[in-house]
């Protein structure tokens, strides 16, 4: 899990953010835009400008899609589902997401059996 400096500044730009999580700017800019949660503030330029708050949500992020490798999809639930809720966990939902997957895999062994 990669650590976060201590956050001092205001505003982080966006080269600033992708350097701290070793990702391109790019997938900073992308989960912007996928996460809804994610609100930057923009200059007149159109530059991003960081929070520490939207960095500990990028972290949030980053730690769901790539340690966890969860899907965007199921990322987005996760988030949206803890802001509803603050007693529900990472742990949690990661079964809920795991009971789901081997009921379609045990969907997709039941088609193989029967193509036997």
């Amino acid at each position: 899990m990669i650590e976060l400096p201590e956050l001092t500044k205001m505003y982080y730009s966006i080269g600033e953010v992708a350097k701290m999580f070793n990702v391109n700017v790019s997938l900073i800019r992308f989960w912007s835009d996928k996460f809804t949660q994610l609100k930057p503030k923009t200059k007149k330029n159109g530059a991003r400008l960081y929070t520490p708050k939207d960095i500990e949500l990028i972290h949030r992020i980053y730690f769901l899609v790539k340690v966890e490798e969860r899907s965007l999809d199921a990322a987005a639930k996760v988030l949206r589902s803890g802001n509803k809720d603050q007693n529900t966990t990472a742990v949690d939902t990661k079964e809920l997401d795991v009971a789901e997957v081997i009921q379609k895999l045990e969907g997709i062994r039941k088609k193989l059996v029967d193509l036997k």
